[in-house]
């Protein structure tokens, strides 16, 4: 397999919420966080990279994570090692919303 098909194999890997050295990556793409919803196992590193061509930022509803403003392909990066519900948006575009649930290791 060369390296772009690993590479997107590990990226389709990593969205839907399977663990590749427990992190994941979140895209932020035409106003809209993708995955919208992830379920985590705690101690995850969940990396957001802005794909728009404008800001972006992500704050969580409970104050637990906030991001500074994102550029294009700018990232943001944050490790859940407390089990629970984590909901986020974009305070320049607050109809962006997300959520994280993040469950007890196993």
């Amino acid at each position: 397999m060369n390296g772009q098909a690993w590479a997107l194999l590990a990226g389709l890997t990593m969205a839907h919420g399977a663990s590749a050295a427990d992190a994941v990556q979140v895209d932020i793409r035409d106003f809209m966080f993708s995955p919208a919803q992830l379920t985590i196992s705690a101690g995850t590193q969940v990396t957001w990279v802005n794909d728009d061509q404008i800001p972006h930022t992500l704050v969580d509803t409970n104050k637990h994570f906030r991001s500074a403003a994102l550029d294009t392909q700018d990232r943001f990066t944050h490790t859940f090692d407390t089990p629970g519900r984590y909901e986020y948006f974009c305070t320049l575009h607050p109809q962006m919303v997300g959520t994280l649930i993040v469950t007890a290791r196993p």
